[in-house]
């Protein structure tokens, strides 16, 4: 039985079917974690779905920013911009059986592999919040998700603040704040303030910020924290964290890290995508 973490595919099915012939997954042994951003920009959304939601429990899935952003155009809470492949989903037959098997995935996970513990996110975790209080707050938001007042929240979820933890948060803003660390967070100060406008590599951090995996004291260093979403960072291998985004959509590879057995080195397996967008979040 073979473990895989797979970064950002972001609706490029035929590199994501490359990528599976590659490492010869077979769904009646191996497990894929993907670490968010399933859809959009890439040509067929529709068809990556599609093709998860068969793996059945063989695909274990994260929710990044383009996947609730596909949610919320679902209700009308956020228009498509131009540059969105949202109609291949939002248009199909089947539709209302993609958002609901959405709505069912999650938005942390943490995973014991080999006496190691591996904390799965898309885009970051707090310095303040520890692997246990990650999932326990990605939690709340995967009741929302599930419950009646989804689409309520939708209409909500866009705003940059509150841009730091407070435990006394409650609703709206207490969601909010979950869900813009999990799925957007790139940058953040010492003290746990994020920072939402920049998304250039690590080493443009704006005066104060750095990148949040390496906040001094940051309560999650002692599991392994694998994460998505940051194109322009690319492939980043570390004990401590693992950066899966290496822009498939933009040009770049589709990328799966096969954890290792024992004391082996985990290994990367990648394929060049033939999508070539610019750049962008």
């Amino acid at each position: 039985m073979a473990l895989y973490l797979i970064g950002d595919v972001q609706g490029c099915d035929s590199a994501l079917q490359r990528l599976l012939a590659e490492i010869s997954f077979s769904p009646s042994t191996d497990t894929l974690y993907f670490l968010g951003d399933l859809v959009n920009r890439g040509p067929d959304s529709a068809g990556v779905l599609r093709r998860l939601m068969g793996y059945g429990a063989s695909a274990q899935c994260l929710l990044g920013n383009h996947d609730l952003h596909l949610l919320a155009a679902s209700v009308g809470a956020r228009k498509p911009s131009r540059k969105d492949t949202l109609a291949s989903m939002l248009l199909a037959p089947d539709r209302e059986a993609m958002l609901a098997w959405l709505r069912a995935q999650r938005m942390a996970i943490l995973l014991e592999h080999q006496n190691q513990p591996y904390l799965m996110v898309h885009a970051g975790v707090l310095p303040s919040w520890t692997a246990t209080q990650t999932i326990a707050l990605a939690s709340e938001v995967e009741a929302l998700l599930r419950g009646p007042d989804l689409n309520e929240f939708l209409q909500k979820m866009y705003d940059n603040k509150p841009d730091a933890w407070d435990a006394s948060l409650r609703g709206v803003p207490r969601l909010r704040l979950i869900v813009n660390a999990l799925t957007r967070l790139r940058f953040c100060t010492a003290q746990g303030v994020m920072e939402f406008d920049t998304n250039g590599s690590s080493d443009a951090a704006p005066k104060g910020y750095m990148p949040w995996y390496d906040v001094p004291g940051r309560k999650t260093a002692d599991v392994t924290v694998a994460f998505g979403h940051w194109s322009t960072l690319g492939w980043l291998g570390r004990d401590d964290v693992l950066a899966l985004d290496t822009g498939c959509v933009w040009g770049g590879c589709l990328s799966a890290l096969k954890l290792s057995a024992g004391s082996a080195p985990h290994e990367l397996i990648q394929v060049k995508c033939e999508q070539a967008q610019k750049p962008g979040q």
